[in-house]
């Protein structure tokens, strides 16, 4: 992570999205900045399967030695974004960056995606930034610093990153808690392998193996706890086989072959790229991007699967 260098001190970063994932990540490294911080999102209260509000977030801000301002929006509202845009014109003194962080997505192809999910993706992802530019720049001219970041992955049309979804590439981060439906279908693709109960596994020896004696060490009722997800994983390539993570039931539990209950989560990797993966030497989103990860299931807990990992990379 690049260091802090408090050029952000004292600027007044109106981002939308701020009260989870990217955008709030970004919200919290200029914080360490000195800096203000507009939180624009639409999550006021605590959602059953998404963590942070507006509220919380401004509070981690502020411990952080930054400014915030919590206001409720939902970018497709010209008036909620107004309203907020003054608020932080008023509390500020003016708008230095705009974040056009705010993103809905789906992950399925294009002729599994409703229309209806179309005109959502198109409300927030291009209708919401041009909105949120249009009533911020006016603000922005008056600073001798403005920018405007637009959050919105892949930079280019390279098949790479449209060959197995066509709905949408973006990964969640803050329309999740809209699209009704999508917490458990997203991420749902056709085509991946079925290993069945028959499955088997090549070896239960080598890179793979001595990966989930790894995971079996950090397995803890809290990793549990805060998962609570059941994982297969169906490995090609080499070190072909079926494994699993259990994260739902008592302690945990990992191994090799189905996993004890139906999972919640299908992965389908070759086994190189899962060792890398956990290694932290490829990144899932990337890998899911790319086309080297595919997933069946509760996208939501396939998203949980990175911090099992981060823990493990001072361990391989």
């Amino acid at each position: 992570m690049l260091q802090n260098t408090g050029k952000l001190a004292g600027k007044t970063l109106f981002i939308t999205g701020a009260s989870r994932g990217i955008g709030k990540a970004i919200a919290l490294k200029a914080a360490r900045d000195g800096a203000n911080v507009v939180i624009a999102a639409k999550t006021a209260q605590v959602h059953p399967k998404l963590p942070g509000t507006i509220y919380t977030a401004a509070e981690e801000i502020e411990a952080l030695g930054g400014k915030a301002l919590p206001c409720i929006v939902d970018v497709r509202d010209e008036k909620q974004i107004g309203d907020a845009v003054q608020l932080a014109v008023q509390k500020f003194g003016g708008i230095d960056i705009l974040v056009n962080n705010a993103s809905a997505i789906n992950l399925n192809g294009t002729l599994e995606t409703p229309m209806k999910t179309v005109d959502l993706m198109l409300a927030v992802n291009l209708r919401g930034t041009y909105l949120t530019s249009k009533l911020c720049i006016p603000h922005l001219l008056k600073s001798k610093g403005a920018h405007i970041l637009n959050l919105s992955p892949p930079l280019n049309l390279n098949p790479i990153w449209f060959k197995n979804h066509t709905g949408n590439p973006l990964m969640p981060d803050f329309f999740l808690d809209e699209a009704e439906g999508l917490l458990q279908n997203l991420g749902e693709q056709k085509g991946l392998p079925d290993s069945g109960k028959g499955s088997t596994t090549s070896s239960i020896s080598g890179p793979i193996a001595e990966t989930f004696n790894i995971i079996k060490g950090i397995l803890n009722p809290d990793v549990v706890k805060s998962t609570g997800g059941v994982y297969r994983f169906d490995l090609s390539g080499e070190h072909a086989g079926v494994w699993y993570i259990d994260l739902k039931n008592d302690a945990g539990s990992a191994g090799c072959g189905e996993p004890p209950v139906k999972p919640d989560v299908v992965m389908a990797m070759d086994s190189a790229d899962f060792t890398k993966m956990f290694a932290g030497e490829l990144k899932p989103t990337m890998a899911f991007m790319s086309g080297k990860l595919k997933i069946k299931g509760d996208m939501t807990l396939a998203i949980k699967m990175e911090k099992m990992m981060s823990m493990m990379k001072s361990k391989l």
